[in-house]
């Protein structure tokens, strides 16, 4: 059975259907959804039917694309409604939750997630965010390899709760965890540890500010429901380039990157549930703006005019009625108006990047060769003066991202303009998105979509090449405990030698801080009490996830002041606020 046949189940249906298992089948929980998973399933119209045996059917119906009731999953067992597998299915299927930033959202229903407009809703906000800290420190004390679907469905709940009670942005974050996790614990190829671990630290970090926050950091805290879109009048757009996207979420699609004449950027997108196909297919759809016929492929080497535009903060191009848009000619990435964006200093980009801006950057690059690194080979290549490593935007083998990587390094030597985005750490690193062809002058290529062929190529290739050496703080020692704990859990910081000694190595070498927070780190992992009678006390999982979060948090603001550094950029920093973290929780 695969997720992507599966309708979207909304959080609250999920955990109210793991809530209402006896204890005995909450531990079968686990393993009914992977026999269920085994089982054949067929879709029709707005029903997924599931075959749990030779004379028993799972139902699901999602009249409006997604399950909202727990009635709406009905099972033909002798134990139902209360069975096994309707939890199981429910917990097997992608998560519904509100469409990503790069798809446009639909409209929310009157009074549906509205932040309170009195204080008396201000307990109901402190208690739900309480209730999404606690679940989300449960996660982390049993780590993703333990995180079960009763876990899962614990903070759905707590998600669900923060939605209703006017948090939305804490119960996106929230669902982001749930799909983390989900995505490790099957192995996903989409699923990076790096991507759990941000998960989680954001969650625990929103849910812990909260109760402090006022005014404008409270408002974002809380967030809304949906980007509103604002007129922008007329636009004229030169396509820059179009990405698949492909999410743990179950959301798959295309968006293609657009830019008028002063270097705005602006996306037009096209995301729906759906897995790898839809990925790949997006691209050959029609832009749902106006009455254009372009394909998001053409217009990425073409141009857009449209008139009664209305644009998100983001950038992202609504599709309202009233929007007229047609076909324009596009620019070559040399020409102006888009041989402006190559033009802005790399440090300059790297430091509207790591501000909170789009991430993109343009880049004039002389490819190198590749690098074999732990994670997997990197493509070299020197950046006014600096190496750069590039990698590839995407894991998941249905998307050529990896393939077209791999032959472009038989291009070692060539000068050529590039679309990455940056990718966060001690050393120069970008995700490559876009670039010029290598042999065909004029023509660029998409590297998520379009598939390089080795014929068009060099002949020669590169092997691996030495990585030039780096003087790099020892920062790792404290990012693997961090990165340890997401993954396995408590208990595998706890044991006598895990990290012994890192912390004097941190503290010889000026980083004082990050000896401290490891020492606390370890320390609350292996703190656990007895009783009189010398049983094993429940552990603190609350001081346990502050000590993490504080490490977590300052772990990420010195690698961000680091990236900066590596790049030549400017950038503002508060690698300190770890510590305030442990401080205000102790």
């Amino acid at each position: 059975m695969s997720q992507d046949l599966l309708p979207p189940v909304a959080p609250s249906v999920t955990a109210e259907l793991v809530e209402g298992l006896s204890p005995r089948l909450r531990k079968r929980l686990d393993a009914g959804i992977a026999k269920l998973a085994a089982r054949p399933v067929v879709r029709d119209g707005d029903t997924v039917r599931i075959a749990v045996d030779d004379d028993t059917d799972l139902e699901l119906h999602a009249p409006e694309g997604a399950v909202t009731s727990a009635d709406a999953i009905r099972c033909g067992c002798l134990l139902a409604p209360d069975c096994l597998h309707r939890a199981a299915a429910a917990s097997a299927a992608p998560v519904a939750e509100a469409v990503p930033d790069s798809a446009p959202a639909a409209p929310a229903a009157e009074g549906a997630s509205r932040p309170p407009d009195d204080e008396t809703a201000a307990p109901a906000q402190l208690a739900a965010a309480r209730a999404v800290y606690d679940a989300a420190a449960a996660v982390l004390e049993a780590g993703a390899d333990g995180s079960g679907a009763v876990l899962q469905a614990e903070l759905l709940r707590a998600a669900h709760t923060a939605r209703l009670a006017g948090l939305p942005r804490v119960a996106a974050a929230a669902v982001s965890v749930v799909n983390g996790v989900r995505a490790a614990r099957s192995a996903d190829p989409a699923h990076r540890l790096p991507d759990l671990v941000d998960a989680l630290r954001t969650v625990l970090g929103m849910a812990h500010r909260l109760p402090f926050a006022t005014g404008r950091d409270l408002a974002e805290l809380r967030g809304g429901v949906r980007q509103p879109y604002t007129p922008d009048g007329s636009l004229r757009l030169y396509g820059l380039f179009s990405e698949p996207v492909l999410t743990t979420t179950g959301y798959a699609g295309a968006v293609t990157w657009t830019a008028d004449a002063e270097g705005r950027l602006y996306t037009v997108s096209d995301v729906a549930p759906g897995g790898p196909g839809r990925a790949t297919g997006a691209a050959d759809r029609a832009v749902r703006i106006g009455d254009t016929a372009l394909t998001h492929r053409e217009l990425s080497r073409a141009g857009l005019a449209v008139s009664g535009a209305t644009v998100s903060a983001t950038g992202r191009l609504g599709a309202g009625a009233g929007v007229r848009a047609v076909r324009a000619s596009g620019a070559a990435w040399s020409a102006e108006p888009l041989d402006r964006l190559w033009a802005v200093p790399v440090a300059e980009q790297v430091a509207r990047a790591l501000a909170g801006g789009h991430g993109l950057l343009f880049l004039d690059v002389t490819l190198a060769g590749t690098v074999r690194e732990a994670a997997g080979d990197r493509l070299l290549a020197d950046c006014e003066g600096r190496t750069v490593r590039l990698a590839v935007a995407h894991d998941d083998p249905a998307l050529p991202y990896r393939e077209n990587l791999r032959l472009l390094a038989a291009a070692r030597g060539s000068r050529l303009r590039v679309v990455a985005r940056l990718a966060p750490g001690p050393l120069p690193r970008a995700l490559l998105l876009a670039a010029e062809h290598p042999a065909r002058a004029g023509e660029r290529v998409d590297l998520g979509l379009d598939r390089l062929q080795r014929a068009d190529l060099p002949t020669a290739t590169a092997a691996p090449a030495a990585a030039p050496p780096v003087d790099e703080a020892p920062l790792h020692l404290l990012r693997r405990r961090v990165d340890q704990a997401v993954s396995g859990g408590r208990r595998v910081l706890g044991f006598p030698d895990s990290g012994a000694g890192d912390g004097g190595r941190l503290r010889r070498v000026g980083l004082a801080t990050a000896g401290e927070l490891l020492g606390e780190l370890r320390s609350t992992a292996a703190d656990r009490s007895r009783d009189a009678f010398g049983r094993l006390l429940p552990a603190d999982t609350g001081r346990f996830a502050r000590a993490w979060l504080a490490a977590a948090v300052y772990t990420g603001e010195v690698e961000r002041a680091l990236c900066a550094a590596a790049w030549g950029a400017d950038a503002e920093v508060g690698a300190e606020s770890g510590a305030e973290v442990v401080a205000t929780s102790r």
